[in-house]
């Protein structure tokens, strides 16, 4: 097989990548290149940038290729040049659209690719939609080989996968947990919530490659392990060797009183309870199985950040938003028991 991926190099697709390599499979990658050196060996580095379509149609002028699947698409017009480069160089187009575009709030917690797609509370998840329609216009008119491909939270090693952080990353919470101090869960902490290791993601997203059933088709890939937040922050402070310190918030209240999107990010994804339900994938992929269960996997990810200083990014002003929220929380229940 000869794929070309547009990106190649992030949380999702990094797993995809080394996998593919090591089946031999024919790999460019097409990006800018500021992450080549950690690529595996035995991959194809097209060089550029996806938006520059001229440099782009020479460097592909004379390839051909499988699958074609764009990582970093988020808006129509992005789609739209993909449409133009490779509408004749691909005999299947993979788009990585994002479970968080289904309805918000859900009529059914239980998710399934036919789960209607709509979510007032998050842009990005808007515009995923709208990549969608677009995409499944062109293969109803013009025959063009789409599948589109919906991933839940998924997570690597290099970050801590959670519902509250601040713009600089995860490794703030995980300080505070470090130094015993309280970490904010939105909610009660009790909503369901699924979270998948990109190894897994990889094995079921190769699945769909080149897959004569999948095309004209939307697949989720996901785990099919269902967790609360309060047993996904446990299970973090497990890893890290602590114990958890939790003060819950409304995610409506959190929205409220930050700078962050948080009205997206939690109430039009992270603050609903998702179960999702993957039979369309496993037909479509027979024998597929999420096999890293989420305290397993977690622990691999607090190891490997553990051991790189450079993921350890400090947010000293989300640190303090914390300290505010919290005691503003605790004068609330003090001023209420006066």
């Amino acid at each position: 097989m000869k794929a070309l991926f547009i990106g190649g190099t992030g949380t999702i697709s990094s797993a995809i990548t080394r996998q593919l390599v090591e089946q031999g499979c024919e790999l460019y990658l097409l990006n800018r290149g500021t992450r080549s050196g950690n690529l595996p060996a035995g991959v194809n580095l097209i060089q550029a940038d996806i938006n520059d379509e001229a440099q782009v149609a020479k460097l592909i002028e004379d390839h051909t290729f499988d699958v074609v699947a764009d990582f970093i698409a988020f808006v129509p017009a992005q789609l739209e040049r993909d449409y133009r480069l490779f509408k004749d160089k691909t005999k299947q187009f993979i788009f990585i659209s994002s479970a968080s575009a289904y309805q918000k709030p859900l009529s059914d917690y239980r998710i399934n690719e036919g789960t209607p797609l709509s979510n007032p509370y998050w842009e990005y998840s808007r515009n995923k939609i709208a990549c969608e329609d677009y995409l499944m216009k062109l293969y109803r008119e013009e025959g063009f080989p789409v599948t589109i491909v919906r991933p839940s939270h998924t997570y690597d090693e290099r970050s801590i996968p959670l519902g509250v952080h601040g713009r600089k990353g995860t490794w703030q919470v995980a300080k505070r947990m470090l130094e015993g101090k309280p970490v904010i869960i939105h909610g009660d902490g009790t909503s369901l919530w699924t979270m998948t290791h990109n190894s897994d993601f990889a094995k079921g997203f190769i699945g769909l490659m080149g897959n004569l059933h999948a095309i004209g088709e939307s697949v989720q890939i996901t785990s099919d392990e269902s967790l609360t937040w309060n047993q996904i922050y446990e299970a973090i402070a497990r890893a890290l060797g602590v114990k958890l310190h939790a003060v819950h918030a409304a995610s409506s209240f959190l929205d409220a009183c930050s700078t962050e999107d948080y009205r997206g990010g939690l109430i039009g994804d992270k603050a609903n309870t998702v179960v999702f339900d993957n039979s369309k994938l496993k037909r479509l992929v027979p024998g597929f199985t999420a096999t890293t269960r989420f305290d397993q996997g977690i622990k691999q990810t607090i190891d490997y950040v553990l051991a790189h200083p450079e993921l350890q990014t400090e947010d000293p002003e989300f640190d303090a938003w914390c300290d505010k929220v919290i005691g503003a929380l605790e004068a609330a229940v003090a001023a209420v028991k006066q």
